[in-house]
Protein backbone atom coordinates (compact mmCIF):
# COMPACT_ATOMS: atom_id res chain seq x y z
CA UNK A 1 0.00 0.00 0.00
CA UNK A 2 2.55 2.53 1.02
CA UNK A 3 4.44 1.66 -2.57
CA UNK A 4 1.12 3.25 -4.23
CA UNK A 5 0.87 5.73 -2.36
CA UNK A 6 4.49 7.07 -3.14
CA UNK A 7 3.99 6.11 -6.71
CA UNK A 8 0.94 8.22 -7.16
CA UNK A 9 2.40 11.33 -5.66
CA UNK A 10 5.84 10.57 -7.70
CA UNK A 11 3.26 10.51 -10.97
CA UNK A 12 1.64 13.92 -9.30
CA UNK A 13 4.71 15.51 -9.08
CA UNK A 14 5.93 15.05 -12.84
CA UNK A 15 2.46 15.77 -14.16
CA UNK A 16 3.06 19.72 -12.44
CA UNK A 17 6.44 19.31 -13.80
CA UNK A 18 5.59 18.34 -17.04
CA UNK A 19 3.20 21.64 -16.93
CA UNK A 20 5.63 23.71 -16.01
CA UNK A 21 8.05 22.44 -19.01
CA UNK A 22 4.63 22.81 -21.17
CA UNK A 23 3.95 26.15 -21.14
CA UNK A 24 7.49 27.03 -21.24
CA UNK A 25 7.66 25.15 -24.09
CA UNK A 26 4.72 27.10 -25.44
CA UNK A 27 6.56 30.41 -24.41
CA UNK A 28 9.22 29.12 -26.87
CA UNK A 29 6.83 28.30 -29.50
CA UNK A 30 4.83 31.48 -29.71
CA UNK A 31 8.20 33.50 -29.58
CA UNK A 32 7.87 35.11 -26.59
CA UNK A 33 11.60 34.27 -25.62
CA UNK A 34 12.91 36.23 -28.37
CA UNK A 35 12.46 39.06 -26.05
CA UNK A 36 11.97 37.61 -22.52
CA UNK A 37 13.71 34.98 -20.52
CA UNK A 38 12.96 33.44 -17.01
CA UNK A 39 15.87 35.37 -15.24
CA UNK A 40 17.08 38.53 -17.01
CA UNK A 41 16.21 41.67 -18.21
CA UNK A 42 16.15 41.15 -22.46
CA UNK A 43 13.57 43.47 -24.47
CA UNK A 44 11.36 43.07 -22.23
CA UNK A 45 11.40 42.61 -18.34
CA UNK A 46 12.67 39.23 -16.80
CA UNK A 47 9.47 37.02 -16.42
CA UNK A 48 10.66 36.53 -12.29
CA UNK A 49 10.71 40.46 -12.52
CA UNK A 50 6.81 40.39 -13.61
CA UNK A 51 6.00 37.34 -11.09
CA UNK A 52 7.11 39.60 -8.42
CA UNK A 53 5.49 42.62 -9.32
CA UNK A 54 2.21 40.67 -10.40
CA UNK A 55 2.40 38.70 -6.90
CA UNK A 56 -0.76 38.59 -4.98
CA UNK A 57 -3.01 40.86 -7.49
CA UNK A 58 -6.34 38.48 -8.02
CA UNK A 59 -6.51 40.27 -11.16
CA UNK A 60 -3.36 39.23 -12.73
CA UNK A 61 -4.14 36.67 -14.57
CA UNK A 62 -6.49 38.25 -16.67
CA UNK A 63 -4.80 41.51 -16.94
CA UNK A 64 -2.17 40.43 -18.38
CA UNK A 65 -3.34 37.75 -20.70
CA UNK A 66 -5.64 40.60 -22.19
CA UNK A 67 -1.89 41.97 -22.71
CA UNK A 68 -0.30 39.31 -24.40
CA UNK A 69 -2.83 39.51 -26.62
CA UNK A 70 -3.18 42.84 -27.18
CA UNK A 71 0.09 44.47 -26.49
CA UNK A 72 1.26 47.42 -24.32
CA UNK A 73 3.61 49.70 -23.61
CA UNK A 74 4.94 51.97 -20.58
CA UNK A 75 4.58 49.65 -17.75
CA UNK A 76 8.32 48.46 -18.28
CA UNK A 77 9.78 51.28 -20.58
CA UNK A 78 9.25 52.80 -23.55
CA UNK A 79 9.58 49.67 -25.61
CA UNK A 80 6.18 48.17 -26.82
CA UNK A 81 5.04 44.88 -26.84
CA UNK A 82 3.38 43.96 -30.07
CA UNK A 83 0.36 41.99 -29.75
CA UNK A 84 0.74 38.37 -29.74
CA UNK A 85 -1.12 35.96 -32.04
CA UNK A 86 -2.10 33.48 -29.07
CA UNK A 87 -5.51 32.52 -28.26
CA UNK A 88 -7.55 33.29 -25.22
CA UNK A 89 -5.96 29.94 -23.42
CA UNK A 90 -3.05 30.02 -24.40
CA UNK A 91 -2.52 33.17 -23.04
CA UNK A 92 -3.63 32.94 -19.62
CA UNK A 93 -1.42 29.67 -19.72
CA UNK A 94 1.18 31.81 -20.48
CA UNK A 95 0.83 33.98 -17.70
CA UNK A 96 -0.21 30.96 -14.85
CA UNK A 97 3.61 30.26 -16.17
CA UNK A 98 5.00 33.84 -16.18
CA UNK A 99 3.27 33.90 -12.25
CA UNK A 100 4.52 30.85 -11.02
CA UNK A 101 8.71 32.06 -11.37
CA UNK A 102 10.34 32.69 -8.30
Amino acid sequence: MKAVHIAMMFAAGLGVAGQAMADEALAKAKNCMACHAIDKKIVGPAYKDVAAKYKGDAGAVDKLAAKIKAGGKGVWGEIPMPPNNVTPDEAKKLVTWILSQK
